[in-house]
C-alpha cells in the first residue's frame, strides 16, 4: 500500500518534469522537436529550432538546458553543433509511477 511519504517522494521525483513542462516556451521547443520527428539520434540544432520557433538562440539554449536536466531531451555532438532529440521514455515511466501510486492511495483511502 502506498504511503503519504512514498507519494511525497514520487512528487519530488517528478518536480523537474512539472517545471520543464510548465512553460509555454519549452512546450514550443518540444513541439518543434516532435514535429521534426526528432526521436532517436536525428535531432535538431539550435539554429533549426530557432527557425521553427522564432525564439532567440540564447532563450532556446536556456530552455534546452532545463529540458535536458528533466530528461525530456538529450543531445549529440556533430562537429561544433549539438543536435537535440526527444528522450521521453524515463520521464514517462516516472510520471506513470506517480499516477499509479496516486490511484492506489486514493483507492485505499476512499
Amino acid at each position: 500500500m502506498t504511503s503519504v511519504e512514498e507519494l511525497r517522494e514520487a512528487f519530488h521525483q517528478c518536480m523537474p518534469l512539472f517545471i520543464a513542462l510548465g512553460d509555454e516556451v519549452r512546450l514550443t521547443i518540444l513541439g518543434a522537436l516532435t514535429g521534426n520527428k526528432s526521436f532517436g539520434k536525428g535531432g535538431m540544432n539550435v539554429n533549426q529550432i530557432t527557425e521553427k520557433t522564432h525564439l532567440s538562440r540564447p532563450a532556446i539554449s536556456h530552455h534546452l538546458k532545463i529540458l535536458k536536466e528533466a530528461g525530456l531531451v538529450n543531445a549529440r555532438q556533430e562537429g561544433t553543433a549539438n543536435y537535440y532529440y526527444l528522450t521521453i521514455a524515463d520521464s514517462t515511466r516516472i510520471l506513470m509511477r506517480l499516477g499509479f501510486m496516486l490511484e492506489e492511495y486514493m483507492d485505499n483511502h476512499a
